[in-house]
């Protein structure tokens, strides 16, 4: 059952607090989706109706789907994710393509195998800070035939290396993964103070050193899949007070998921609304 700090996060934050919890009790809300990466197989699974920012080139699978066990998924044709990373990545869908694009934190490689098929960059890097993440992030690359160059590197080594150059930067946070449980996993401590202070502080060094990559005109994608206002609107509020040039980004098509909280266009999705276990995003643009 959730503890005293999902219940006093939900008071706070959910717009349904008790549709919100029982989300998280029970465990169900993950939403498979392929990410089709071209060619002219045809989908053998089911689909659900697409919400309004979900792109062409992702389905919606209805459930009892597997299409992690499918043939095609060990030949490449798509990449599994739950629906509410396509939430989140869909921010990139109209952004300008070619140039450089910079996925901070890659693994397991769901944003950079989006990053390419929506934005097609004539370089992408795809960085994991971690590495014992980098086996499964290549594997992914190489599996969906992804040309990203992979680095294992501290975000403030990548902003030396690539500084100013990227037209795009996609940094999916390291959070406290609050919606794993809405996926039905364990995570203990998700919801503690400490834990979550401790994922904001990492964060905001993330992203102050990412901005560095940016090039004049450049877009940021800021994403996370917790709930906490801490480790999402506040991050944000943070990192506009530091580097007040960046413009907060309105996205239409997420405009049912706008959030309450914060004075800046950024976007929620809660695990009771059917769209996946839940997530964060606000897109960024450099002057």
């Amino acid at each position: 059952m959730p503890n005293k700090y999902a219940r006093k996060l939900a008071a706070k934050l959910a717009p349904d607090p008790d549709a919100f919890l029982t989300a998280l009790t029970e465990g169900k809300s993950a939403r498979p989706a392929v990410l089709w990466l071209g060619g002219s197989a045809e989908s053998p699974f089911a689909s659900l109706p697409p919400a309004p920012w979900q792109p062409e080139f992702v389905q919606a699978v209805a459930p009892g789907e597997r299409p992690g066990r499918h043939t095609l998924h060990d030949e490449g044709a798509y990449y599994c994710l739950d629906l509410s990373s396509v939430f989140e990545a869909s921010a990139l869908c109209g952004l300008p393509t070619g140039g450089t694009v910079v996925d901070v934190c890659a693994a397991p490689g769901g944003k950079t195998v989006f990053a390419h098929r929506a934005l097609t960059p004539e370089r992408l890097i795809a960085n994991e800070v971690i590495g014992k993440r980098l086996g499964p992030l290549t594997g992914n690359l190489k599996r969906c035939a992804v040309p990203a160059e992979t680095r294992c590197a501290d975000p403030a080594r990548l902003a030396e290396e690539f500084a100013g150059l990227a037209r795009v930067v996609l940094v999916d946070a390291p959070c406290s993964g609050q919606s794993l449980l809405a996926r039905g996993q364990d995570n203990p401590g998700a919801f503690h103070p400490v834990n979550i202070n401790s994922c904001a502080n990492r964060q905001k060094r993330i992203l102050a050193e990412s901005v560095r990559l940016l090039a004049p005109g450049g877009f940021l994608l800021y994403s996370t899949c917790t709930y906490a206002k801490e480790e999402n609107e506040d991050v944000i509020s943070w990192l506009r007070v530091r580097f007040p040039e960046l413009i907060a980004q309105e996205l239409p098509a997420h405009e049912m998921h706008r959030s309450p909280h914060a004075d800046f266009p950024c976007y929620r999705l809660w695990p009771e609304t059917g769209f996946g276990a839940g997530g964060f995003l606000t897109l960024l643009k450099q002057p």
